[in-house]
């Protein structure tokens, strides 16, 4: 297998060193796993690097890694081409990312793609011309009860319908950070409509 290489036509830098508190912050995690085991650091220090150039990671940064833990360099290739969670390619300030698998695809995910597409218009993979935003698709982000789910950034927005795409964008556009979590008001993964078994054991033992 070859290094990562692009296919968006961007300009891939020549060098990357970590900053000087990144690479204080790359010791402490190296620290946490035992000797021997420094290989396990590789998903947290990719995203330290990715944070670092701005999110993304071109090919410089993985050899940073792999240089850092020791690893040969095409181990890191291997794990940056393989998770959704990193970016090989630049993205914008807001990297708008949607769940398609099963669960969420089941729930409208498709209808929310659909949503960013014609509100940023841009298609999948693609970032609008002023460098703001990136729309991309996911497999499985990990809140499947809570479906659909769109990740911007660190935060996940839950039970998003359509017509919630249009109040998130423009308060990304706004310089404000939209609400995370439901869409729909629901605390973490109770019944859409509210708590069933447990209220109603609530009202018998307080009878």
């Amino acid at each position: 297998m070859s290094a990562p290489a692009s296919d968006h036509g961007h300009q891939e830098p020549t060098s990357f060193a970590f900053t000087q508190e990144n690479l204080e912050l790359a010791k402490r995690i190296i620290a946490k796993y035992p000797e021997g085991k420094q290989a396990s650091a590789c998903m947290p220090l990719l995203d330290v690097a990715q944070r670092q150039h701005g999110g993304w990671l071109p090919r410089v940064a993985m050899d940073a890694v792999a240089e850092l833990l020791g690893m040969p360099r095409i181990r890191v290739y291997e794990v940056a081409t393989f998770y959704t969670m990193y970016n090989k390619n630049p993205v914008g300030r807001h990297h708008i990312q949607v769940c398609t698998t099963t669960p969420c695809w089941l729930r409208g995910s498709d209808d929310i793609v659909h949503a960013c597409k014609n509100k940023l218009g841009i298609g999948l993979g693609e970032t609008t011309a002023d460098g703001q935003f990136t729309l991309g698709e996911v497999e499985c982000s990990g809140a499947c009860v809570n479906a659909p789910v769109v990740q911007i950034g660190d935060d996940y927005y839950e039970d998003v319908a359509p017509e919630h795409i249009d109040g998130i964008v423009e308060a990304l556009k706004r310089g404000e950070t939209p609400k995370p979590g439901s869409q729909i008001g629901r605390r973490s993964s109770e019944p859409v409509g509210g708590p069933t078994t447990l209220a109603a054991f609530t009202t018998q033992a307080d009878d």
